[in-house]
């Protein structure tokens, strides 16, 4: 067996280690509980409303928002938080100390915050299937679409993600970045909203980054097709859906992997500890 397909084994086995260990961590899995319980609950609350002038339940047309939010959400602002916490405390140093050890970090990484990522959408649709009327009717092909789409979605995320964390001077500067980041692709999105309520200039933009294809591509897995008559064109366009989200999805794997090398020749502990030093200096 090569290294790195040995170093990519190991990566496996740590990444699914490490999402049991946050299983059983108050910390880690707060945030995560907090935030899908209230979700849960406002669907629940509007499970007898609908949308003004139609017959769509106000929750079914929350679902697939919710759900297309849970992907980058999790994955992009779990990648970026991992990668710039870890140059922090000197886990990327020791993995680069190892022959193989970035592979098998990266690998490990993937692993646990795609399941991390999948279990929160599937908590989400469980909820859906009390909330939202409708939603045990949907075809297969529905539900291959919904997987299809929720994969190119990870994909798309986790190297933005990646590159962020990578690029990022410090955890703060990070999560500052993320939330940002996430927060103004949401609200130009269309996610929980109809995206022809914006400026032609926003939807436009909008159109350029996998957030809106992924709300969009989600809307036509879980909603009836006569609610496409709310989209852009009155279609879901699912050829455009695809390949926007792979042109995405591959333009990250392209080049997030040259930037988290660069970044990985450029730990060394002096710089390790350059960086702790400012951290106390903004802390006294």
């Amino acid at each position: 067996m090569s290294p790195t397909l040995h170093a990519a084994r190991l990566g496996v086995s740590r990444g699914w280690i490490e999402f049991k260990q946050q299983l059983t961590s108050a910390q880690d899995m707060g945030f995560t509980v907090v935030s899908t319980a209230a979700l849960v609950v406002t669907m629940y609350f509007q499970r007898d409303a609908t949308v003004p002038g139609t017959d769509i339940s106000l929750a079914a047309a929350t679902l697939p928002g919710v759900a297309g939010l849970l992907i980058p959400f999790n994955a992009l602002m779990g990648a970026v938080g991992a990668l710039s916490a870890e140059r922090e405390d000197g886990t990327l140093l020791r993995a680069k100390a190892v022959p193989q050890g970035m592979v098998g970090y990266l690998v490990g990484r993937i692993v646990m915050l795609s399941i991390t990522t999948v279990g929160a959408v599937v908590v989400m649709l469980v909820a859906g299937l009390f909330f939202v009327p409708g939603l045990l009717g949907i075809g297969l092909g529905n539900w291959l679409t919904l997987a299809w789409i929720g994969l190119l979605g990870l994909l798309s995320s986790l190297p933005i993600g990646a590159v962020i964390g990578s690029l990022a001077k410090s955890p703060q500067s990070a999560a500052g970045l993320s939330m940002l980041t996430v927060g103004a692709l949401t609200a130009i999105s269309g996610i929980f909203y109809p995206i022809a309520a914006l400026a032609g200039w926003l939807q436009t933009l909008a159109h350029a980054f996998p957030l809106y294809w992924l709300g969009l591509g989600m809307r036509s897995a879980l909603l009836p097709d006569a609610a496409a008559a709310a989209e852009i064109g009155g279609s879901w366009r699912p050829v455009e859906t695809t390949l926007v989200l792979l042109a995405w999805a591959v333009a990250g794997l392209l080049l997030a992997p040259p930037i988290l090398r660069r970044m990985a020749r450029r730990e060394s502990g002096s710089a390790m500890e350059e960086r702790r030093h400012r951290a106390m200096q903004r802390v006294t």
